[in-house]
Order: structure tokens, then C-alpha cells, then sequence
């Protein structure tokens, strides 16, 4: 077993030791590769020297002997340089699936030089080195996936993000009124967006009243009206009043079931009501156009 071991050690010695006197032609053969060729567009020699950088942190790892070891040293370098590349392939609609084939497809050019290497001299020290220089291909392999798929739920994070924000929008409706339309499910992320978002809209729009419309939130729970109250609370302390529109016969049913308290808020039928008092409480004065009356010209 320990001789075993040591004709292991041995052959993952001697794989560093081909990848670092094959760097230059590594690099070349990789820098055409799809994973390589498809992020750097601008300049094949930006390729190579990315590709360098690899082909050295392999050849550390497989010095090291620690061929199956994601937290080699070596690999640091590896995540480094990958994970930008694999972060511009995920941008660009790359799966892991498709980005762990490209990287599967490294091994090949690899193996051919080792066979070369090997060929005038021993088939079974060729067949030996080849378990070894698997194993590392295999390895970076798995690292590469860990960076797609963190590079993967980075870019969700930031469109759920984006998202949120868009689909929480601030409207000015007059001067020193401003309406937030709440539309969908209110958890406590999307909470704060809206309660970011409006507290920014009140100053920079200078509002003393402040909207929440909830015609488009579907349910009305204990948890959605503790986010509506501290959305309310907070729009107080920046000098605005709040008023939440929107609130149905079933959710009013609701509230009332749950023993839910928003005695303290103000609250209208719809977003035009809401309107209309805020209206009213600055000495706004609306008047209907009678029936039948035509405009002059």
C-alpha cells in the first residue's frame, strides 16, 4: 500500500512537472478552446496568458499531490481567473451544464501532449501519468461548477434585485403626494425595498402624503400588515402622512379575523380616495364638471 502511494506521489510529481515544461503548448492548444475563446474576444494573447495561469496552478496542485483537494492552494489562482470567465459565460446565457462541458473538454489537448511526451519511450509511464493528470482535470472540473454556480445565484440575487425594484416604482401624483402600487407577494426583502424607496421618494419629492396602494397584494396576513405599519411608522418620522389604499371586502375580512390593529393608519377603498383626502388635507379643491356641460372654445 505505502509503495503504492509512493508510485502514486510519484506520477502526480511528474504530471506537474510535464505541465510545467508543456506550459507554452498547453496554452496555445487551450486558448482556442470554447471556454477560452468565447470570453476573450479582444486578443488571443490575453487568452494564452490567462490559459498560462491555469496550466501553473495545475502544474502547483499536481506537484503538491493533492490532485483531489478543492482547497489546494493551487486552485486559489484557478477560482481567481475562472470565476471571471465563468461569471461572463453565465451573463451570457451559458449553463453549468454547457460550461462544464467546455471544461471537460480541456483534458483532451492535454492528454495528447502527455502522450507525445511518452512515446518514444514508455507506453506504461504514459498509461500511469495519465490517472493522475485525469484526476486534476476532473478536480478543476468541480471547481469550476462551485464558481458557475455561485457566479449563477450572484446573478439571480442581483436581477431578483432588480426586479423587486422595478416592480415596486415610486409615482408622484401631486405636488406633496407621492403613491407606491403594491402588486403581488409582500415579504420582508421586498418590504424594505418599498420602505427604502419610499422614504427617498418623500425627500426628494419634498411629500407630506405618502400612498400605499395594496389593490394588486393578493393576502393580507399578520406579517404583511406588521411591514405595512413599520412602512407607516418610518414615512412619519421623514414629516410625511401615510395612507394605505386598496383594501378590499375579503382583506378587511381578513384583518378583522386575524385581531390585526391599524387603527392607528389611515386608510381609504382606493388609490383615487386616498387621493382625494390628501388632496383635501392641503386645501386642494376638486370640483366635477356638470353633466352635459360642453367646453368653450
Amino acid at each position: 500500500m505505502a509503495e503504492q502511494d509512493l508510485t502514486e506521489r510519484a506520477a502526480a510529481h511528474e504530471v506537474g512537472a510535464f505541465l510545467a515544461r508543456r506550459r507554452e503548448q498547453i496554452a496555445q492548444r487551450w486558448a482556442d478552446a470554447a471556454l477560452f475563446r468565447t470570453v476573450f474576444t479582444v486578443s488571443r494573447d490575453e487568452a494564452v496568458d490567462a490559459c498560462k495561469t491555469v496550466v501553473d496552478a495545475l502544474a502547483e496542485v499536481a506537484s503538491s499531490g493533492r490532485l483531489e483537494d478543492l482547497s489546494a492552494p493551487g486552485f486559489t489562482a484557478v477560482r481567481e481567473q475562472l470565476g471571471q470567465m465563468v461569471a461572463s459565460r453565465t451573463r451570457g446565457g451559458s449553463t453549468p451544464a454547457q460550461i462544464s462541458d467546455e471544461v471537460a473538454a480541456l483534458r483532451e489537448p492535454v492528454a495528447e501532449l502527455l502522450r507525445l511526451e511518452f512515446a518514444e519511450t514508455s507506453d506504461t509511464r504514459a498509461q500511469e501519468c495519465m490517472l493522475p493528470l485525469t484526476l486534476l482535470l476532473c478536480t478543476l472540473r468541480v471547481v469550476v461548477m462551485e464558481t458557475a454556480l455561485s457566479a449563477g445565484e450572484e446573478l439571480i440575487a442581483r436581477q431578483r434585485q432588480q426586479l423587486m425594484e422595478v416592480a415596486t416604482p415610486v409615482i408622484k401624483l401631486w405636488d406633496g403626494v407621492v403613491a407606491v402600487p403594491l402588486i403581488g407577494t409582500l415579504d420582508s426583502a421586498r418590504s424594505q425595498i418599498v420602505m427604502e424607496s419610499l422614504l427617498e421618494a418623500i425627500v426628494d419629492q419634498r411629500a407630506r402624503y405618502a400612498i400605499l396602494d395594496i389593490t394588486g397584494v393578493p393576502t393580507v396576513d399578520s406579517l404583511v400588515a406588521q411591514h405595512l405599519m413599520k412602512t407607516v411608522a418610518a414615512a412619519r418620522l421623514m414629516g410625511a402622512e401615510c395612507v394605505v389604499s386598496g383594501i378590499r371586502p375579503a382583506i378587511a375580512q381578513t384583518i378583522v379575523h386575524l385581531g390585526i390593529d391599524l387603527s392607528s393608519i389611515i386608510t381609504r377603498a382606493g388609490l383615487a380616495d386616498a387621493l382625494a383626502y390628501a388632496l383635501g388635507q392641503q386645501g386642494v379643491v376638486i370640483s366635477s364638471r356638470p353633466a352635459g356641460e360642453t367646453k368653450r372654445r
